[in-house]
């Protein structure tokens, strides 16, 4: 199993297509990890081998890079997502970090008592199109434009050509010589024991210090705290949930793992979007391969990321679009009082389908404004929200963050 199971004390209410609907939200934060130490250290060496791409040469931390918090080091000329193994082919969406991402939940549905519907949680990737770590691993292996693996046939030739093959016949039996559908669940078990592990979730941040009440944060960066947490400000808190009076910093994992449509600015630079009618339309693919009722309402919606080492990334949204943390925060204070800033000179939501358009969130503080209206955030907010993310980043990983996040 993958990933944070539904938890036992939240009874099941129903199915939803494929999903179950659960009467509790999963508390990601209470979720106890004891992998394998012998597993773990072979997912820490089949993270960095470059030989399992097509054609050989990129690893899993070719794209989550353990130098950048296990997300991608990109270069300054490129479209802002990751290269895959083949020249001139890059993934279609950012790479997220790997950090924390063992508190994902299973994906369920679960319905607020002031919610006029139950919403979707948890999955793995922007559209949550996989419920667990050990299934995650496919999506790289065989996507063309990052491992590049042609079937799990081809992988298994290629795996028994290394040592690899004895090592993991003495682990999961000889089945996974010559069965490619086994050789690939024992390799997703093998990747989840080691992102399960702790050195994937230090929890050693300037903020984590300040919840364990080891050190403060500046003014500046207690009144970013604050106008994150302000429903009236930033609102940033009501997705991105945290916890800043626990000690535990479980509690504050800074999303939901919920799903929005928040409507980011087309990536003009990602080769897919060179076809104006090609849009990434996200959770309702996965809506609609889980059989869940009406599954274009979903159209539009991504799944919130944590935000923990957020000041360490070279861009940001699903879509890469931004290539600093000022002008993703920036993007929600003002995307409703001046779309054309954002939107490519248009005043339209332009990397949306117009029929998918009524989906977007234009409800939620700050997105609820109108044009010619002032936005919630002033330019000094906007620097102090950022400041505060800035604690957000591990020990670790303080030399990877730019100097500024301008």
């Amino acid at each position: 199993m993958g990933g944070v199971a539904l938890a036992t004390d939240a009874p099941l209410v129903g199915m939803i297509g494929a999903t179950p609907q659960v009467a509790a939200k999963v508390d990601s934060s209470s979720a106890v990890f004891q992998p394998d130490p012998a597993l773990v250290a072979l997912g820490r060496r089949l993270f960095v081998d470059t030989r399992l791409s097509e054609p050989r040469g990129t690893a899993c931390s070719s794209c989550h890079d353990p130098a950048h918090a296990f997300s991608p080091a990109l270069s300054a000329t490129g479209p802002g997502v990751p290269q895959g193994s083949r020249p001139g082919h890059f993934s279609r969406r950012n790479a997220p970090s790997l950090l924390y991402v063992r508190y994902v939940p299973q994906r369920y549905f679960y319905q607020d008592d002031d919610a006029p519907y139950s919403a979707p949680f948890g999955g793995l990737f922007a559209d949550g199109r996989a419920d667990t770590l050990t299934e995650q691993i496919r999506g790289p292996l065989f996507d063309p434009d990052e491992m590049n693996n042609a079937s799990p046939a081809s992988l298994l030739r290629k795996i028994n050509d290394t040592e690899w093959s004895p090592e993991l016949a003495s682990r999961f039996g000889p089945t996974v010589q010559s069965d490619p559908e086994q050789l690939v669940r024992a390799l997703g078990e093998i990747m989840q024991a080691y992102l399960q592990s702790n050195e994937m979730a230090p929890f050693s941040s300037r903020f984590d210090d300040y919840l364990r009440h080891r050190s403060t944060l500046s003014p500046q960066e207690m009144h970013g705290l604050a106008l994150f947490k302000d429903p009236d400000k930033g609102n940033c808190a009501n997705c991105h949930t945290l916890s800043d009076t626990a000690s535990r910093p479980e509690r504050s994992l800074f999303t939901d793992f919920g799903y929005d449509a928040i409507a980011v600015p087309r990536n003009l630079a990602l080769a897919a979007n060179r076809d104006p009618r090609y849009f990434d339309n996200g959770l309702c693919d996965t809506a609609q391969h889980l059989h869940w009722p009406e599954p274009e309402q979903w159209c539009g919606y991504m799944r919130t990321p944590g935000l923990r080492n957020v000041a360490v990334r070279q861009s940001f949204m699903h879509n890469s679009v931004f290539r600093t943390l000022r002008d993703a925060v920036a993007f929600y204070n003002t995307r409703s009082t001046k779309p054309q800033q954002w939107y490519h000179g248009r005043s339209s939501f332009d990397d949306v389908p117009p029929i998918y358009r009524a989906h977007i969130n234009v409800n939620s503080t700050p997105m609820n404004r109108r044009p010619g209206m002032s936005p919630a955030l002033s330019e000094m907010e906007i620097d102090d929200i950022v400041a505060f993310l800035r604690t957000l980043t591990d020990a670790a990983y303080i030399p990877a963050m730019p100097a500024d996040s301008r």
